[in-house]
């Protein structure tokens, strides 16, 4: 797994029995849905810093016009999902989900204990910590409504898009969308972090992991309509959280020149069980880990859960509930 803000992986031998535990009702939630129109963009990048997370090589494809959410599916929005169906999360389920250390007290801290100490020290795995309970302590969800969901896995994602009628984007999707008319640009803005001075994004400002100046407003999630919206009128697709896509994670298969990855593509088959997830998060900092750029890539297993990840939702134009 790659170092910094990137997710902490939970063990993949326990999908199975978390999984066939799932109870899926199909119901509604109105999401605010916008449409990318049809048509080729460049996807990918020449120059990452990260050569090993397969952004490259960058090329030109070809996405159908479909529907994106505006935002990050909210708690609010989820909400409405689990008393509906009283669907129980992984990280409910499993008990525990991983948390930024800085945001824990002490007591927290010292009854767990670190992912690791020499590679991501300041990820916890947290008794209690959920979608509910973002923190394992008694900061609940409702202080925070309308920031995006977290301790979701994409298995949660997935149940959600199920009971709603919509779908998880696939990678070239999301990144059309996060590109904007922005075209081939690091980020749905152009190419400069902070045009004019201005913040457009939540990430990380100050010195990594120990001292965060907020200069963007926010230590950790930000309201799903935080900032300013891109072309195509998305909000945050990049920094404040890791989003779920519907692909199986490969850093080389987009290599090949042909129909199956440069037309609508959907991704490799299964190889190793890990999804991709794209956009940063707001723990996201350049001397540690430069992923809020629309190309940016990164992988979990589908149970995996932590503060810093959600998702937002896709449906297809010509069957809205493909």
């Amino acid at each position: 797994m790659s170092t910094g803000c990137c997710p902490p992986k939970k063990g993949l031998g326990l999908i199975q029995q978390i999984y066939t535990t799932k109870q899926q009702n199909f119901g509604n939630v109105e999401l605010d849905l916008v449409t990318v129109p049809s048509g080729e963009f460049k996807m990918g990048s020449d120059s990452s810093p990260y050569p090993s997370d397969g952004e490259g090589p960058q090329r030109i494809v070809w996405i159908d016009e479909y529907q994106i959410g505006k935002y990050a599916v909210s708690n609010r929005e989820f909400e409405s999902f689990v008393l509906a169906t009283d669907y129980k999360t992984d990280a409910e389920q499993f008990g525990w989900s991983y948390v930024f250390k800085y945001f824990l007290s002490e007591s927290q801290v010292f009854a767990s204990s670190p992912v690791s100490e020499n590679e991501t020290p300041w990820w916890i795995p947290v008794s209690g910590a959920n979608w509910k309970n973002p923190f394992g302590d008694n900061r609940e969800f409702r202080d925070y409504l309308e920031h995006p969901v977290v301790h979701v896995s994409r298995m949660d994602a997935q149940a959600f898009c199920d009971w709603s009628g919509v779908r998880l984007p696939s990678e070239a999707e999301w990144e059309k969308a996060s590109r904007g008319n922005y075209d081939g640009e690091d980020f749905p803005w152009g190419n400069s972090l902070t045009p004019e001075g201005q913040h457009r994004t939540n990430i990380w400002q100050g010195e990594f992991p120990s001292f965060n100046t907020q200069e963007d407003g926010y230590l950790g999630t930000a309201p799903v309509e935080s900032f300013s919206p891109n072309s195509y009128g998305l909000f945050n697709t990049i920094g404040n959280v890791w989003e779920w896509t519907a692909d199986y994670w490969s850093a080389r298969w987009h290599y090949s020149e042909n129909t199956e990855t440069r037309l609508n593509p959907k991704g490799p088959k299964n190889t190793n069980g890990n999804y991709v997830l794209k956009g940063g998060s707001y723990l996201c900092h350049k001397s540690y880990c430069a992923r809020y750029r629309n190309s940016a890539r990164t992988y979990n297993s589908p149970n995996s859960s932590s503060g810093h990840t959600g998702f937002r939702c896709a449906r297809s134009i010509k069957n809205k509930n493909n």
